[in-house]
C-alpha cells in the first residue's frame, strides 16, 4: 500500500485560508446579522426573525424591487434588440458588411469607460438648461422647452434604461456574434438558395440557434441589473431622487447600512436580493431550457 504524500496540500492551504477569511467568514457573518439588530459598533442583538418580517411589508423595499425591475427591463429589452438586430445585419450574407472587428471594438468602448466617468457626462448632457441633449433636440424642433430629464421619475428612469444600454449592447453584439459564427454557413446558403428572406433566415435558423447564447446574456443581465447601484447613485442625491424612482434594491440596501446605520436589516435585504435573483434566474434557466430542447429534438425529427 502506498504512502500518501501531503505536502501538496501545504501549497494550496493559502487559497483556502484566504477564501474562507474574506468570502466564507463574511457570508456567514452577514447571514448572522439578519437575525440581530446591529448599528456597526456595540453588540449586536439578537431579534429573532423580526428583520424577514419586516422585509415583507416594507413598502420601500417593494418600491425599490419594482424600480430596478422597470430600469433593467427596458434596458434589457432595447439592449438585446439593437444586439440582435446588428447580429442579423452582420450574419446576413447578401449585405457582406465589412470591418466586423472594427465595429465590435466601436461597440464595446463604452464598457470600457468607468461608470463615475459615464455618470459625469451624462449629469452634464442632460442638464437641463444647458446639457448639449436639450440644446440638440430644440435646435432640430423636435421640443420647444428644455426637458429636466432627471427631476421626472419616468425620465429619470428611461434616462438611466438608456445610458445603460448605450454601455451593454456592445458588449452582448460581441456575445451574440459568438454565437452566430458557431452556425454553420450552409444553413443560410441552403435558406438563400431556397429563396428564403432576410426576415424567415432570422426568425427560423439565427433566433433558434441563438437561444443558448441568449439564455446566457440574459441571466447574466439579471443577475447585475438586480444589483444596480452606481449609476442611479452618482446621478441622484444618492436616495434614488426624483421621488425614490431611482432607487433600487442595491441602493436601499446601501442607504440601510451606511446612512441609518442599520447593519442587521441591510444584511437581510441582501440576502433577499441573493435569493430574488436565484429564484429567477432559475425559472429563466429552466423555461428557455425547455424551450431549447424541444427545437433540438424536432431539429432531430
Amino acid at each position: 500500500m502506498k504512502k500518501l504524500d501531503y505536502k501538496g496540500y501545504y501549497f494550496i492551504a493559502p487559497f483556502f485560508l484566504v477564501f474562507a477569511i474574506f468570502s466564507i467568514y463574511p457570508i456567514l457573518l452577514t447571514f448572522y446579522y439578519t437575525f440581530t439588530r446591529y448599528e456597526g459598533y456595540g453588540e449586536p442583538v439578537f431579534i429573532g426573525l423580526e428583520n424577514y418580517a419586516r422585509i415583507l411589508t416594507d413598502t420601500y423595499f417593494l418600491e425599490a424591487f419594482i424600480n430596478t425591475w422597470k430600469i433593467w427591463g427596458f434596458n434589457f429589452a432595447l439592449q438585446l434588440g439593437i444586439a440582435l438586430l446588428l447580429a442579423a445585419l452582420f450574419s446576413d450574407l447578401r449585405f457582406k458588411v465589412k470591418g466586423l472587428g472594427f465595429f465590435r471594438a466601436i461597440f464595446y468602448l463604452p464598457n470600457l469607460i468607468t461608470i463615475s466617468s459615464v455618470a459625469i457626462l451624462f449629469s452634464i448632457m442632460l442638464d437641463w438648461q444647458y446639457g448639449s441633449i436639450n440644446q440638440f433636440l430644440m435646435k432640430l424642433g423636435i421640443i420647444n422647452d428644455p426637458i429636466n430629464w432627471l427631476n421626472s421619475p419616468f425620465t429619470a428612469q428611461v434616462s438611466v434604461s438608456l445610458i445603460l444600454t448605450w454601455m451593454w449592447f456592445g458588449y452582448t453584439f460581441i456575445v451574440l456574434m459568438a454565437g452566430v459564427s458557431g452556425i454553420s454557413k450552409e444553413y443560410y446558403e441552403a435558406a438563400l438558395i431556397d429563396g428564403a428572406n432576410r426576415w424567415q433566415t432570422f426568425i427560423y435558423i439565427t433566433l433558434p440557434l441563438l437561444k443558448p447564447i441568449m439564455l446566457y446574456v440574459l441571466i447574466t443581465s439579471l443577475i447585475g441589473g438586480l444589483q444596480l447601484f452606481d449609476l442611479p447613485m452618482l446621478l441622484t442625491d444618492g436616495l434614488g431622487s426624483p421621488e425614490g424612482s431611482l432607487n433600487t434594491m442595491v441602493l436601499y440596501l446601501y442607504n440601510q447600512a451606511f446612512k441609518y446605520n442599520n447593519y442587521g436589516y441591510a444584511a437581510t435585504i441582501a440576502y433577499a436580493l441573493f435569493l430574488i435573483t436565484v429564484v429567477f434566474s432559475v425559472i429563466i434557466f429552466k423555461s428557455m431550457y425547455r424551450d431549447v430542447k424541444l427545437s433540438k429534438k424536432r431539429g432531430n425529427m
